[in-house]
């Protein structure tokens, strides 16, 4: 299957982290609302990306995302199951 992959950047800090990857002006973005609907949605993948700093103090997560350390990519990434969208946020 196509792998597919949608990137959620509400801040600045993933871009650092994913430029090894990809230019940051390559990265697809979505706001929260386009987001909103894609939420219950099986074939979507949410990861939360903030430093563990930053998610400590947030008081907003979002419901159902599953939190992976954004300097250790190659080290989680081939878990999730590449038929699957993945949205990575920061915010």
């Amino acid at each position: 299957m196509k792998e597919k992959l949608i990137i959620l950047v509400l801040g600045l800090a993933i871009v650092g982290t994913l430029t090894p990857l990809v230019a940051a002006d390559e990265v697809p973005r979505m706001t929260k609302e386009q987001l909103r609907p894609l939420l219950d949605d099986p074939d979507v993948v949410i990861l939360n990306v903030r430093t563990s700093r930053d998610w400590k103090r947030s008081e907003k997560k979002i419901k159902g995302a599953v939190r992976e350390n954004p300097k250790g990519f190659e080290s989680w990434a081939h878990k999730y199951p590449k038929d699957k969208a993945l949205v990575l946020y920061c915010a």
